[in-house]
Parts: C-alpha cells; structure tokens; sequence
C-alpha cells in the first residue's frame, strides 16, 4: 500500500501526515469559478459528468493534496428520493418539505434512486483514472441526520428546531424518515465504491445538536448501520466519519461505529483528540477555517500545532471545517508547504 492517504486510514503513523481539505474543490478557486459559470447552475455542475469530474481535479492538479473528493452535494439524495430540491443564489439550498406521514409515503424507496444519481456515478469513474498514482479518491453522503434536518425544515437552520420539533411529535415518522435515507445511503455509497472511491466519509454537519440519547439513537447508530453493511459489501473499504461538533460525545464514537477515522471539527483541542480519541482511530483535522482567509504567521503556527499535536498516531491533515468562499488559494499553499516541510 503506497497512497499515504490509505497508510494512515489503516492506522499507520506516517513522518508527514497525508493532506487534503474538506470543500477543496469550490467557490475560493478561480478555476471553479469557471467552471461552474460554464454549467449554468450549481446543480447542472453536479449533474454534468465532464464538469463535475473537472472541479473534482482542479484542486490536485493546483495543489497536489493526497486525497481527492467527488464534487456533489449531500441533498442529492432527498432529489433523488423525490423531493423537489433548487438553490437560491446567495441563500442556499431549498427543498419540499417532509413534516408528516404523507409526505414520507411520497417518497421513492432505496432501490429507486440510482438512476437520478447515475451522473454522479459516471463522475467517478471519469476522475479515477485521471487522478495520480499516490492520491486517495474519496466518495461522501451526508449521515441521515444532518439529511433529514434539510428534508424536515425545507433548508437549512441554525438549531435544527423543526427536525427537533418532528422527532419529538411524530416519532415514527421521523424514525421511518432516518431509516430511508440511512438504507438509501447505503445504496448511494456502495455504489460510489463500485465506480471508484477507494475510500468514503460520512458527514454529519449538524451532530452536534443532538444530546445524550438522541445522538446515540440518531447520530451514532445509523452511522454503524451504514458502516456495517458497507463493510460487508466491500471487505476493507476505509470509512471517515464525522459528527461535527459532537464534542464529549466524539470519544468512542470510531469504535462504537466502527469507522477508520474521525473527522474533527476545530472546536475541540488536537492535542486532547490525542489523547482521547487517537487511541481508537485515525483523526482527521483540524485548523480552524478562518486561517485560510488570514494567512501568515498564524497559519503557519496552527499547522505546526496541528501536526504535533497528532505526531503520536495516524493523523489525516484536514480543517475543522469546510474552507470558505472568501479564503485566498495562496494560504492553502502556505498550510500545505508548512504541513509538508516543517
């Protein structure tokens, strides 16, 4: 196994750690920027094979990270699965609405939304034999609670509250809801291994507010349903999770699911992940985001934070967070050459 990317996934403690960044591939690029005005729309972007695969190599091509990422979106999957989804310039996405029982029966089942999402499909098997022989290829689906929150609510919010709302009035609505998009992840993600991602990550965006039991129930356990059967299908297949702010409640969450790795978020320290999550898996993370807007000798000193912190175990270099529109490309070099050289 040559990919350092892989190396650390299967728990190896690399002298430099593999790099890649999370939204690598999007709006602080001028390149993608160019490319996404060439589709027309954020969505013909991921629905167009050649242009997808495109910004998905752009920021290799440009950097040279370790990993490459499919350009997608984690609402694919509610579209897929029938709801009515479009972007609002300058706010962000917007779907119909699930908010009972007969919006959920509206729904295709798992087995019924490949062929919606064939494009994307054909993306991966587009980039995999373009990428280099040492970069990783990386699949994602957003985890079914951060999906349903969207799904629930019609967009995004800053609490969740009407995900909250439906899970607490109509549980078994809710629970059917989580159930779909876990089995149709499941579906989604295995069929990206098919077409060549050598490694996929779970996002779960809004973790963090689910407590206690709720995020055992709705955060931890779809993502080991999903793991488990991705695993049993694909014997070795290397899976990063992420429950993004989940705090506390990061600790044991890669045995309990068996994930490869946990993605961190920079609200939590590096050098307590070491000691209290590292033990169990590779950590992936995590420079605060704003650094990549600020650039210098910060950036320079978090990085090397960052790496020491995580020296001691198998360690994936990545933000808290996915990296801004306003960043500057020359700071990502700058966090790359520091990662690289010291």
């Amino acid at each position: 196994m040559t990919k350092p990317l892989l190396r650390a996934l299967a728990g190896e403690t690399l002298p430099t750690p593999p790099i890649w960044m999370m939204r690598q591939a999007g709006r602080y690029l001028p390149e993608y920027r160019a490319t996404r005005a060439k589709a027309g729309d954020f969505l013909s972007l991921c629905y167009t094979p050649e242009l997808a695969a495109e910004v998905t190599l752009q920021p290799i091509n440009r950097y040279r990270f370790d990993g490459a990422i499919l350009f997608a979106d984690i609402l694919l999957v509610p579209q897929a699965l029938g709801a009515d989804l479009w972007f609002v310039t300058g706010e962000g996405p917007r779907l119909s609405t699930i908010t009972g029982p007969e919006g959920l029966k509206a729904l295709k089942g798992k087995d019924d939304i490949h062929d919606h999402l064939a494009p994307v499909y054909e993306t991966l098997r587009i980039v995999a034999p373009e990428l280099p022989a040492d970069t990783t290829f990386i699949g994602f689906a957003g985890a079914p609670w951060t999906v349903a929150t969207y799904m629930i609510a019609g967009r995004g919010t800053p609490d969740q509250g009407p995900a909250h709302a439906l899970r607490q009035s109509d549980p078994a609505t809710f629970g059917a809801l989580i159930d779909l998009i876990t089995e149709a992840t499941i579906e989604y993600l295995s069929m990206q291994v098919q077409a060549g991602a050598e490694v996929v990550k779970i996002f779960d965006s809004w973790a963090g507010s689910l407590k206690g039991a709720a995020f055992t129930a709705y955060a931890l356990e779809p993502t080991k349903r999903i793991i488990s059967e991705l695993k049993r299908r694909h014997p070795g297949l290397p899976v990063i999770a992420f429950p993004r702010e989940a705090g506390e409640a990061y600790v044991g969450f890669a045995k309990a699911t068996g994930a490869d790795c946990l993605a961190i978020d920079n609200s939590v320290a590096a050098d307590w992940a070491a000691q209290a999550l590292q033990t169990d898996s590779c950590i992936q993370g995590n420079l605060d985001p704003k650094h990549m807007v600020t650039g210098g000798q910060p950036l320079i000193d978090e990085t090397r934070r960052v790496v020491q912190a995580l020296r001691g175990g198998p360690h994936i270099f990545n933000l808290g967070h996915g990296i801004t529109p306003d960043a500057d490309p020359d700071n990502v070099q700058l966090m790359i050459d520091t990662v690289r050289g010291g």
